[in-house]
């Protein structure tokens, strides 16, 4: 124990210089680990002739360099090999001394559940760090949602081939959006070679709350609330037509939930300067609970009282999502009344970005007593590919496709341009599948990717 303690504390007191294999031996050496890696320029590509064998298995490390200077690292990819807690102390804090590092690769690397969270401290600290790949390391306790919370800044996870189930599939839309935050930096997201099911389908698209009274409890809300996730790979997995229902239903308007019209209405008033309701000790929303002068009212008058209440936070709702969502001139330094914004506005914006308006606070209609969004617009790319959809499933992904080029023509976001469902359960001679391919066709003329796209060596 006094031997480790005195390993750590060497450890902490080495500066690390920004030289991979010099900082590595010398990490190594300190905390007493034996067998230290090579590093090695990747070459580019891979198989590229005269290039240096990797076996398997071998301790290597892998780098990408910018330009010949070897502190230019960029990509750094772990191959086959198990890296222990104590490698993982090691790289913890050589990697965040290599400031242009952009991309981490560890393909079957046999990663822990416990090593997730000093991963993501790891991954945090690496300020250019915006790619992250974990590929062929399957958890039992599906941890891989800790990457991605509300602090996360990857832009680019791939969680390929590591047995992930609904289970994990529900951890993950929780770490895309709940009713009280989201990850706004995540733009794309890889889940295919896995184990999900129309069950996960539902919940990386949205899980509703069971029971209204508790929707103060965190959720998960996936899709349904996340506006930032340009691209999701759920191919090679077991969705059904139950699973693309779900998220077909979320790409286009819904209806907003009670606890989620009380959310908005919450909002709307915090966004206009009202002061925030305090939630009483019960935890129950207070227009769940009513009030005591509500309750003395006789059923007429309530009945009256209600129905004025109802039409006036309507119009209020209307009239403060209108001020919200007013339309600003998109030319740039443009605005009403003026000819300019001053450069010191600007660098203020710039260093204090706003925050991202959450999703309730879309401009929403109302029709028969609800209030109806208009769904998910920002996701651009989905795939599909290679899972159980029938006609029945492609169906409503044509339908959700269509709804939103009806709704850009109206002036709408952009929403769907490209869908993958090749080698599905339906024939790709039927009329719905021929019809979608030539509203993407029409939405995005850019050649697609090929089919075996996804369907590459699993190794990186």
């Amino acid at each position: 124990m006094e031997k480790e303690l005195r390993a750590e504390q060497a450890a902490e007191q080495y500066q690390c210089c920004g030289l991979l294999q010099q900082d590595l031996t010398e990490l190594c050496a300190r905390a007493g680990i034996i067998s230290i890696p090579r590093v090695t320029v990747r070459p580019f590509p891979a198989a590229a002739e005269g290039a240096e064998p990797h076996r398997l298995g071998e301790h290597c490390i892998q780098v990408e360099l910018q330009n010949d200077d070897p502190r230019s690292v960029c990509g750094v990819f772990l191959r086959g090999w198990k890296v222990e807690e104590e490698m993982l102390g090691v790289l913890s804090k050589c990697l965040p001394a290599l400031g242009n590092l952009k991309t981490l690769n560890l393909w079957s690397t046999g990663l822990t559940d416990c090593m997730l969270p000093a991963l993501g401290t790891m991954v945090a600290s690496c300020s250019q760090l915006w790619s992250l790949t974990l590929e062929g390391n399957p958890l039992p306790e599906n941890s891989f949602h800790v990457l991605m919370g509300a602090s996360s800044t990857l832009s680019h996870l791939s969680l390929r081939n590591n047995c992930i189930d609904d289970t994990a599939a529900q951890l993950l839309g929780q770490g895309l959006s709940t009713m009280s935050s989201s990850n706004h930096s995540l733009l794309s997201l890889v889940l295919s070679f896995n184990c999900i099911s129309d069950v996960g389908a539902g919940h990386i698209a949205e899980v509703p709350v069971s029971n209204p009274i508790t929707f103060l409890i965190p959720s998960s809300q996936g899709l349904r609330w996340n506006r930032s996730l340009l691209s999701l790979s759920l191919a090679h997995n077991r969705i059904g037509d139950i699973g693309a229902q779900k998220l077909a239903e979320v790409l286009q308007p819904f209806k907003l939930r009670h606890e989620e019209v009380v959310e908005r209405r919450r909002l709307l008033m915090e966004a206009q300067g009202q002061p925030r309701a305090a939630a009483p000790s019960g935890g129950y929303a207070p227009s769940l609970r009513g009030s005591d002068a509500a309750v003395r009212l006789s059923p007429a008058k309530q009945s009256k009282s209600t129905t004025k209440k109802k039409e006036r936070l309507r119009k209020e709702d209307v009239k403060q999502s209108k001020k919200l969502t007013a339309p600003s001139d998109p030319r740039p330094g443009r605005s009403r009344g003026t000819k300019g914004v001053s450069e010191e506005k600007q660098s203020t914006q710039a260093l204090h970005p706003a925050e991202p308006t959450h999703p309730l606070l879309e401009p929403g209609l109302h029709r028969d007593g609800h209030v109806i969004l208009p769904g998910n617009r920002v996701l651009l790319n989905l795939n599909l590919a290679h899972n159980r959809i029938t006609e029945r499933g492609l169906g409503a992904l044509l339908a959700a496709v269509e709804g939103q080029q009806q709704q850009e023509g109206a002036g709408g976001q952009q929403g769907l341009r490209r869908l993958s469902l090749h080698r599905n359960s339906f024939p790709t001679a039927c009329a719905a599948f021929t019809r979608l391919q030539e509203l993407l066709q029409q939405r995005d003329p850019l050649p697609q990717p090929a089919e075996d796209e996804e369907e590459h060596s699993l190794e990186p």
